[in-house]
C-alpha cells in the first residue's frame, strides 16, 4: 500500500511537471518561460524522492548519493548542457535519509546547482562539486563551483532571487545553518542535525 502511494504521488507530480512544460510552450516571454522551467525542476526533484522510495526495499529511506546524481543529471539535460562542458562531481559517504529530510534537501541541492548553471559560467565551462558527510551528529553538505563568484556586496540573508530565498527557508526547515565562501568561485556550506526530526 505504501509503495503504491509513493508511485501515485510520483506520477501526479510528473503530470504537474508536464503541464508546466506544456504551458511554457505557449508563452513568448523568456523570463516567464524560465520561471516555469525552474518550477518544473522543483516539482521533478520532489517527484524523484517518491520514485526512489517506490524503488527502495524498505520504503523508508533514500540513498542520497543516487538522489544527488539524479538531480544533477536532470538539470544538465534540462539546460541542454553536456558533461564535458559542465562537470558535476559528487562525493558522498553512505548517507540515507527519510522523505521528511530528503525532500527539502533535494530542493536545496536543486536550487544551488541551478544557481551555478545560470550564473557561474558565462563561458559555458566549469565544475560543480557536491559533498555530503556525517560528522558527529551533524550532516555537512557542500555545493561549490569554480565559476565567476558572487558580487562583493552579496548577502545571503538578503538574497533577492527566489531560489536563494527558498534555500534559506528550507535550511531553517531542517533546523540547519548555511554560510558561503567566495574565495574560489562560490561554495555554500550547509550543516544540519541528523536527528532534527526526532526532537
Amino acid at each position: 500500500m505504501v509503495q503504491e502511494v509513493h508511485h501515485r504521488v510520483k506520477n501526479n507530480m510528473q503530470v504537474i511537471s508536464s503541464l508546466l512544460g506544456l504551458q511554457s510552450m505557449y508563452l513568448d516571454d523568456d523570463e516567464v518561460q524560465n520561471a516555469l522551467q525552474e518550477s518544473q525542476n522543483r516539482v521533478q526533484s520532489m517527484a524523484m524522492v517518491h520514485e526512489k522510495l517506490y524503488q527502495s526495499k524498505n520504503l523508508s529511506s533514500i540513498d542520497m548519493g543516487d538522489y544527488m546524481h539524479q538531480i544533477a543529471h536532470h538539470l544538465l539535460d534540462n539546460y541542454h548542457l553536456k558533461s564535458n562542458q559542465i562537470k558535476i562531481r559528487i562525493k558522498t559517504e553512505k548517507v540515507e535519509m527519510d522523505i521528511k529530510t530528503a525532500s527539502p534537501l533535494g530542493l536545496i541541492i536543486n536550487e544551488l546547482i541551478t544557481n551555478s548553471l545560470k550564473y557561474a559560467f558565462p563561458d559555458g565551462k566549469g565544475e560543480i562539486n557536491l559533498k555530503i558527510s556525517l560528522i558527529d551528529d551533524y550532516y555537512n553538505l557542500t555545493v561549490a563551483d569554480n565559476g565567476v563568484g558572487l558580487p562583493d556586496d552579496f548577502k545571503l540573508d538578503n538574497a533577492e532571487t527566489l531560489g536563494l530565498q527558498l534555500v534559506n527557508r528550507l535550511v531553517r526547515q531542517i533546523r540547519g545553518s548555511i554560510e558561503w565562501d567566495g574565495s574560489k568561485g562560490t561554495a555554500f556550506i550547509i550543516k544540519f542535525p541528523s536527528k532534527h526530526l526526532e526532537r
